[in-house]
């Protein structure tokens, strides 16, 4: 293919006219860009009220009106000239921008495309001035200013043919709309298209302007988060992983009020979302970060949709761990209170300590009803129920017959007097609802579900998720604690290696044991598993050493412990959680919730899933048309 033959011309200055037109293929790509710059000359001009309205997706017409401060006449002349503006003036205002345009050529560049109409009125003038094509002349108008675009592209037919549909560019027109209203719900805006109003939002709180833009759904699934450290503010809502949609197209992160696409900031968030996400879901959130404008340069691309920090890596580290803080709140947060996480090792819940016992073990007391009861117990489910003989403490501490401990035993599952107290003592139970807002156990469904009551209704818990994601915590606190609490094997399990594996264990070792595994070669194709975490001491040892290795061979041992930590994690929690048909107490269904609740995160497994829903009474009413 032959290139194609340019004609020969020498270097000569480009004409004004040509320069603008060039400019607005940087600033006015499409009739939504008009609508980014007008808007945000309208607040940087002070305006509370701002209406914006629209003619064929905004391309036969753009009108802007605001009530900001106006231009004064003799300075109509500069507003739409290139490279004339009144929000820098020196080298330190550009590194210090505290407004949301300065560029100096919208609207120059607007003029060049279009036919812009500029109507302005300060608060001492006596009427309003309107200038046109150059000339200036008396106007009526309010105080403000009102920008009308119209025809655009009518210079330049090459550029309007690659528009697409009025709806299109009515959509991205109206999503500009969207993002800016979010950042500033102290204005009122108004947004009509072809002479129907089609969105206004009046001044407001932030809690209701995101409400009323993102929808329902989003204002009942969200926490609010607030933090600083040094220069750095982040504050909004963080969607809970419930809300998580199939797009990314409820994400508005704001830096010094300009809504931003940055690369590093989306994947702080994002990063802080990963163990709480179900598959190639994405989180819906409202944030914005404050800083000290000499520490943001937004003057690195044309339309200021990215932004370059000082400290790249430490609004990062901010971002990420204050997004990750605010979800660690979401066990059982529907009902209010959120309990204070409970450290490993506290007397207050003695099952999280190193020995990961029975859900059951905390509750039980010995045959005089001391409550230093089973604490080190190592047995199975079952076992750990017959090893205290005839008596068991309920969740008030008082001694219960053992039959309602366990419904299997004595009169059998299905006989009136094994299931009588069962259901009889959750009714009773005094407990204040407000401090366990998942409730109390009812029954098991099929092995692998709770079914409980609380205030609000009926909960139903996958034992096996919650369970999962109570493990993979505990995990993730010891390892961050460095004090991962290991459990040594009275036998040791060995087990055939090839020669890459035996080689990941010699040049690993100070890995596998800060993750709690003593591994070592006996043989050259021989390993040998001496000790495990304690948290999963109930795994299968080979399986979870295999996984281990697997992980250190392909990721590196530094990159696990970094990059691949919580991955690792996960897996050996859903080694040990309990599986599925494990028959569960009403103690033992009890104290998982307890778990439950006091655990971080505990709304969804570390693989996204949810670990609980909620059907509340008027839920049932309408399932059997009850008050119907």
């Amino acid at each position: 293919m032959n290139a194609i033959q340019m004609p020969h011309r020498p270097i000569q200055a480009l004409p004004d006219q040509l320069i603008s037109q060039i400019a607005a293929g940087e600033v006015v790509e499409r009739p939504s860009a008009v609508v980014k710059e007008l808007l945000e000359n309208a607040l940087d001009a002070g305006s509370t009220s701002i209406t914006v309205r629209l003619e064929e997706g905004g391309v036969k017409r753009i009108a802007i009106t605001d009530n900001g401060r106006g231009i004064a006449p003799d300075q109509l002349t500069l507003a739409v000239a290139r490279h004339a503006t009144s929000k820098i003036a020196t080298l330190s205002d550009l590194e210090n921008v505290g407004t949301l345009g300065f560029r100096g050529e919208a609207l120059a560049s607007i003029a060049s495309v279009a036919v812009l109409t500029l109507t302005t009125r300060t608060a001492d003038a006596a009427h309003a001035w309107q200038i046109e094509n150059g000339k200036i002349s008396p106007s009526s108008g309010a105080h403000g200013t009102t920008v009308d675009v119209q025809d655009l592209y009518y210079n330049t037919p090459a550029r309007r043919k690659f528009l697409k549909s009025e709806q299109t560019e009515f959509g991205h027109c109206a999503e500009v709309v969207r993002r800016i209203a979010l950042a500033r719900p102290d204005v009122t805006f108004s947004l009509a298209h072809n002479g129907k109003t089609v969105d206004h939002w009046n001044a407001s709180a932030i809690d209701k302007r995101s409400a009323h833009i993102l929808g329902d759904n989003f204002a009942s699934a969200r926490l609010s988060l607030d933090e600083s450290a040094g220069p750095l503010r982040l504050h909004g809502f963080a969607g809970l992983p419930t809300a998580s949609k199939a797009r990314a197209d409820a994400q508005f992160f704001y830096v010094n009020g300009r809504f931003v696409r940055d690369k590093l900031l989306t994947h702080a968030v994002r990063a802080a979302y990963q163990d709480v996400l179900h598959g190639d879901r994405y989180p819906s959130y409202v944030l914005a970060l404050d800083l000290d404008p000499a520490l943001v340069d937004v003057n690195v691309h044309p339309s200021k949709i990215e932004v370059r920090f000082r400290d790249s890596r430490a609004v990062h580290q901010f971002v990420f761990h204050a997004v990750s803080r605010a979800l660690a709140q979401t066990s059982a947060t529907a009902f209010g209170t959120v309990p204070a996480p409970v450290q490993a090792g506290s007397t207050a819940m003695p099952w999280i300590r190193g020995e990961q016992a029975s859900f059951g073990a905390q509750f039980y007391g010995n045959a005089n009803g001391a409550g230093n009861g089973v604490a080190q117990t190592t047995a199975s489910y079952g076992a750990l129920f017959n090893s205290i003989g005839s008596q068991v403490a309920n969740a008030d501490g008082e001694i219960l017959p053992y039959g309602y401990a366990n419904a299997n035993a004595g009169a059998g599952a299905n006989s009136p007097s094994a299931l009588e107290p069962m259901f009889s003592r959750t009714a009773a139970n005094t407990l204040p609802e407000d401090d366990h807002p998942l409730g109390f156990a009812l029954a098991q469904l099929h092995g692998i579900y709770v079914l409980a009551q609380n205030s609000k209704g009926l909960v139903l818990v996958d034992m096996h998720a919650a369970h999962e994601r109570i493990l993979y915590e505990q995990l993730k606190n010891a390892l961050d604690e460095n004090s991962m609490p290991v459990q040594p094997l009275l036998i040791p399990i060995t087990f055939y290696a090839d020669g890459i594996e035996v080689g990941t264990v010699e040049e690993n070792q100070a890995i596998l044991q800060s993750l709690g595994f003593d591994i070592a070669a006996i043989s050259p194709t021989t390993l040998a598993v001496r000790s495990v975490p304690a948290l999963l001491k109930n795994a299968d040892a080979q399986s979870l050493a295999r996984d281990v290795l697997r992980e250190v061979r392909e990721y590196g041992g530094s990159r696990v412990l970094i990059d691949r930590r919580n991955e690792l994690l996960g897996t050996l929690a859903c080694h040990t959680a309990v599986r599925a048909n494990r028959s569960l107490t009403v103690v033992e269904m009890n104290a998982l919730l307890r778990q439950m609740e006091h655990t971080e995160r505990a709304d969804q497994c570390n693989h996204g899933r949810p670990t609980w829903v909620q059907l509340g009474m008027n839920d049932l009413d309408k399932m059997f048309l009850r008050g119907q």
